[in-house]
């Protein structure tokens, strides 16, 4: 073990925002599971832990914290039964603690009854006010409750906190969306996320549900819920067939990319007074979301964000985050730490750090130019510079860490680099930060009305092996930019309307503003900052072929000098 590595949970008690949590005063839990009737009579199965004492379920009133839950509330393999505390093993900690928990199927899944009419719908929503308000009003609750859970489970908790049940008090969102269509339509952009997603979800609400209810009828119950999965909406060819933040939904009316996103209500959840621990990755396709979010909302929150990707969580102490959190808001324990540093970030190749405010007031945004011979360099290009390369529609990142379900990272992107158009500095003398929000403005010109950019920022290292560290895309047609109405830290947004498309004009050179994921990212001295264009990513998005393949030019002379701005942290 390295010295560093011994000292890492010195660091992480450090950063924390209390002292360690006091032992916990119960022994175990009892699970109960059944059904609650929301408002137009869907009755929804639940999984309901309640502390023990000597065994036995305590009658005490105390905080109650829950989830809505897509991927089942429980699950049953080879026999076993798999439950809350299973799957998030954090969550036994918090329940010795003194704190009832629950796992709701949300409609037309697991074994609650109606159907899935898509993701995060005001229906879906209503939902998780009527369950909020009917755990708040047993007699086991103290009438205070949170909610808690990752990816659907997170982006739940946003959209409940929209509606201010008046007894919701606290979440803690862990990687959850805010921007329903850039999810979907990154950059204008068809991302495939959706569809193996969609798969999944089919399997598990039809053929592989949740265990049913207890009683003599949750068989019979579980049957006849199945029955009503099987008119579930196919989120995958929704999606594809709504290719505009404002495309309408022909059967419903809906604008679902608009009314089904988070940062539509940000002035609802703000209103709400909910307290808020928000929990990001830099590899997280949600990363940016929950900053926007965090600068947009004058509720009492904290965001922390870690070196993951959407389903990674190491070098986190869930249990001890989450009780600090609840106990301050849900059990008056007051926390005179709570409004200190509320930024708390990983620096990949550093560590954690914390800040009061997001992005760092300290940071000097630098432009880098794209130059001759694929430099990247900080001096203002000369009158005259181009490149020009044709699209490779074989272009990819695979494994990709941002655009997965699983724990996947690529080693070396030098082969995706090969595919397209690389810029990269000397190496460096001294160690460089970049922390913040980078942002690409490309000139550029084609043969063609219209054609796709990926641009990834990377880490060269001295072997010669390039490093992801962050990407952007952006259709070209999309590149009409927008107020979107909220502080979005200055940087280019595309409102992606129908109405804002407009094709290339042949031949004549265009300015493609836009931003990278956020990233905060130590680049070691010896190594090299390299930034790599590409006009396809075929593993994880939709870029249509044409023939032949269209021939870009990248314009790099005054007046159209493409360049990277990097928010470059001062040397500590």
């Amino acid at each position: 073990m390295s010295f560093l590595q011994a000292l890492l949970p010195v660091f992480l008690s450090l950063l924390a925002f209390e002292p360690p949590p006091p032992s916990p005063v119960y022994d175990g839990w009892e699970r109960s599971s059944f059904y609650i009737p929301v408002r137009d009579g869907t009755r929804l199965a639940v999984d309901l832990f309640r502390p023990t004492h000597g065994g036995k379920a305590v009658t005490d009133p105390l905080p109650v914290v829950w989830t809505a839950h897509r991927y089942r509330r429980a699950v049953v393999e080879k026999g076993k039964l798999y439950t809350l505390p299973d799957d998030m093993p954090w969550m036994g900690t918090l329940i010795r603690n003194g704190y009832v928990a629950a796992a709701v199927d949300v409609r037309g899944s697991g074994a609650s009854f109606g159907t899935f009419q898509g993701m995060f719908t005001r229906q879906e929503t209503q939902d998780s006010y009527d369950v909020t308000e009917w755990l708040a009003a047993q007699p086991w609750s103290n009438g205070k409750v949170g909610m808690f859970g990752g990816s659907y489970l997170a982006i739940t908790q946003y959209m409940a906190a929209s509606l201010a049940p008046p007894h919701l008090v606290a979440i803690f969102p862990h990687v959850g969306m805010t921007d329903h269509y850039a999810l979907h339509w990154h950059g204008g952009i068809f991302h495939h996320l959706i569809e193996g997603w969609s798969s999944r979800i089919k399997k598990i609400d039809i053929e592989t549900p949740a265990p049913p209810v207890d009683g003599p009828e949750g068989e019979a119950l579980l049957r006849q819920a199945l029955a009503e999965h099987r008119g579930n909406l196919d989120m995958a060819a929704f999606a594809r067939g709504l290719p505009f933040r404002d495309s309408v939904d022909p059967k419903t009316g809906v604008r679902p990319w608009l009314e089904w996103s988070p940062i539509t209500y940000r002035k609802d959840i703000e209103r709400s007074g909910v307290a808020i621990y928000h929990l990001a990755g830099w590899f997280d396709r949600y990363v940016r979301d929950q900053l926007v979010l965090y600068r947009n909302l004058g509720n009492q929150q904290r965001i922390a964000i870690g070196p993951w990707s959407h389903v990674q969580d190491h070098e986190f102490d869930f249990a001890a985050e989450h009780l600090r959190f609840y106990d301050h808001w849900l059990k008056g324990k007051h926390n005179p730490k709570w409004n200190e540093e509320p930024v708390r970030y990983y620096v990949m190749g550093d560590g954690w750090r914390t800040a009061r405010q997001w992005p760092l007031p300290e940071e000097k945004r630098t432009p880098y130019y794209l130059a001759s011979k694929g430099r990247l360099t900080p001096e203002a290009p000369g009158r005259k510079g181009r490149d020009t390369w044709t699209v490779d529609y074989s272009a990819s990142v695979s494994p990709a860490p941002r655009w997965s379900t699983e724990p996947t990272w690529p080693e070396d992107l030098s082969t995706n680099d090969a595919k397209g158009i690389t810029y990269t500095t000397p190496p460096l003398p001294a160690t460089v930060e970049v922390t913040g929000h980078p942002v690409v403005r490309l000139w550029v010109s084609a043969d063609v009305p219209d054609a796709d950019f990926f641009v990834y920022l990377e880490e060269v290292d001295s072997k010669g092996a390039s490093r992801y560290v962050t990407e952007g895309a952006l259709r070209a047609s999309n590149r009409a930019t927008h107020d979107p109405g909220y502080d979005y830290f200055g940087l280019p947004w595309h409102r992606s309307f129908e109405a804002d498309t407009v094709p290339l004009p042949k031949g004549e050179p265009v300015e493609l503003a836009f931003d990278l994921f956020p990233t905060s990212n130590l680049f070691e001295a010896g190594h090299r900052i390299r930034v790599t264009i590409t006009g396809a990513d075929r593993a994880n998005a939709t870029t249509p072929e044409q023939t032949p393949p269209p021939r870009i030019v990248l314009h790099r002379e005054t007046g159209r000098a493409s360049h990277i701005v990097l928010p470059i942290i001062p040397r500590r």
